[in-house]
């Protein structure tokens, strides 16, 4: 029987998914090899009748520069009771790829030992991707999709500037980061945002509600001592990650919640809550600024990969090939910023806890830094001015905010 490959996708898309789908499709034809990509990633692959797109040359050529996935992606956890081999038998599957997350490369590592056991012998390979830059990769290299994902972004929030400066409105942003700020980093520095507020910049302070809206705040204020009225504030949708559950229940919003009473963050848009407490607090402050929120979430994530992702998709795609050849297996592919293929595994990213940390903003960084100081805010020779706004502008300074004195 004909060697196989069988090839999922896991967690939710990232521009660049089908440029490694392609990639790997045209590389292992030339060595003969039958190419299988499973639909709804775990779940499909366990499932009694696995929905499977079997890839020629044509059919691959036709994906490498689409964005979305040719794969539908699920994010479906297995047990090690679901786990069956038949699939893997049947079609004489040598390499399994997963595309995903942290997550789809600890399920495959317990995949593959159950196959071991099963007296079958599968390599596996992840390709690690997520918008969100937040897998720590070696010399701090990015995860492919993200760059796409900021372009558009950027794209995006220059329009909205422009909005800003036309009718001279504030525009209240939130873009998508699970835990870091990457995104909504790159976002904000690239479009020139006089606010910007990520989870990284609470390193000496808890995150509130009430200290976000005072940041803002401090942005609107000090434009307009300089005669500014107008802006944007972007907020990574991170803080939520590290905020207390109380503070979100008494936020004053009306969440719905989870069985386990859990507020579901997932189903409400993040830049109206922002928005809505920044218009509660103006009001309260007698301040008559108008303000819109905007978010930047799910168009982010299926869009055509620009000319970077396209190349290091490619890069990773060809990549897998090598170290296949190499016989290494149960390795995360990685290309170093020269551009050469190491294996990277697992044990090398786990905390004790078989967790892997994220990979955070550096906010000591002269880059980070330098962009910080570069925003527009309160600061303390500010307060004689500011006092036509506020009565009390130190609450409003930027540094006392965030504990940096």
């Amino acid at each position: 029987m004909k060697k196989s490959i069988a090839i999922i996708c896991g967690g939710g898309p990232a521009p660049g998914i089908n440029t490694v789908i392609s990639t790997l499709a045209k590389t292992f034809l030339k060595d003969g090899y039958k190419i299988l990509g499973v639909h709804n990633g775990y779940k499909g692959l366990f499932s009694d009748n696995p929905d499977v797109k079997s890839f020629n040359f044509n059919k691959a050529d036709r994906i490498f520069s689409r964005g979305g996935s040719t794969l539908t992606m699920s994010r479906f956890k297995p047990k090690d009771s679901d786990f069956r081999a038949d699939f893997f038998k049947n079609n004489n599957v040598k390499l399994l790829v997963t595309i995903g997350g942290d997550d789809t490369a600890s399920t495959a590592s317990r995949l593959t030992k159950y196959l071991t056991q099963q007296k079958l012998d599968v390599a596996h390979i992840h390709v690690p991707k997520t918008i969100d830059n937040d897998l720590p990769l070696p010399d701090r290299n990015p995860t492919f999709g993200f760059h796409t994902a900021k372009d558009e972004g950027v794209r995006i929030g220059n329009t909205v500037y422009e909005d800003a400066r036309t009718s001279h409105n504030w525009f209240v942003m939130s873009a998508m980061g699970r835990s870091a700020g990457h995104l909504a980093f790159g976002i904000a520095s690239a479009c020139h945002f006089p606010m910007m507020i990520i989870p990284e910049m609470f390193n000496k302070t808890n995150i509130t509600f009430d200290k976000l809206i005072k940041l803002i705040i401090s942005s609107i204020i000090k434009s307009k001592i300089r005669g500014i009225e107008y802006g944007v504030a972007l907020v990574s949708e991170g803080v939520f990650h590290f905020m207390d559950e109380d503070e979100i229940k008494n936020s004053g919003i009306n969440f719905t919640y989870d069985d386990h009473g859990h507020p579901e963050l997932g189903n409400v848009s993040k830049s109206h809550i922002f928005n809505y407490l920044l218009q509660v607090k103006l009001k309260e402050l007698g301040l008559d600024i108008k303000s819109r929120p905007v978010e930047i979430g799910y168009e982010l994530r299926c869009c055509n990969p620009i000319a970077f992702d396209l190349t290091l998709c490619t890069l990773l795609g060809i990549g897998v090939k090598k170290l296949f050849d190499e016989g290494i297996t149960g390795c995360i592919v990685s290309a170093n910023s020269k551009g050469d293929i190491t294996p990277l595994f697992l044990k090398d990213f786990e905390d004790e806890n078989g967790k892997v940390q994220p990979r955070l903003v550096d906010i000591e960084s002269d880059m980070a830094q330098l962009f910080i100081n570069h925003l527009i805010y309160l600061k303390e020779p500010d307060y004689i001015e500011a006092k036509k706004y506020v009565k009390k502008p130190e609450e409003y300074d930027f540094k006392k905010i965030l504990n940096w004195n």
